[in-house]
């Protein structure tokens, strides 16, 4: 527990910006399901954010795809992103800490969360990018740096 207060308190120095994505992939609202899923794919990714007119409005998954989607019997060529994404999102600056990202992300049950700077996206930070900085030997950080098993 200590050794984990002390991990903590080395995070309080650092920022959002040291360790986030800067190019998270787009897409616009009425983007298909289908190619939001061949974005992921080839991006090697599993989300996309959902952005209109330069404004960030939601987020859709290789999960939500599945379970809002599929699960539901809506055809992924015919379905929109903006029909499943979800527009209920908490964003962090890029000059926050990764402390407070890590609190966030506890308290919201997250595992992404997109950077914006007066409203615009600017980046992605994840729980993997968090592992990473936080303890580079923890199971997490060891899986999100590996390549993909496609």
């Amino acid at each position: 527990m200590k050794q984990d207060r002390q991990k903590l308190q080395g995070m309080e120095d650092m920022h959002i910006n040291d360790i986030m994505s800067t190019r998270p992939v787009t897409v616009g609202p009425h983007t298909s399901l289908a190619e939001a899923a061949r974005m992921m794919r080839d991006a090697d990714i599993g989300d996309v954010l959902v952005v209109d007119d330069g404004k960030l409005c939601g987020i859709v998954t290789d999960r939500d795809i599945v379970v809002r989607a599929l699960a539901e019997g809506m055809d992924p060529g015919d379905t929109t992103v903006h029909a499943i994404c979800s527009s209920d999102m908490v964003t962090v600056p890029p000059d926050d800490t990764l402390e407070h990202a890590t609190s966030l992300m506890r308290e919201h049950a997250l595992r992404r969360l997109p950077v914006t700077d007066d409203g615009q996206l600017i980046g992605m930070v994840t729980l993997g990018d968090l592992a990473m900085e936080r303890d580079p030997r923890s199971a997490l950080a060891d899986i999100s740096s590996n390549a993909a098993n496609t």
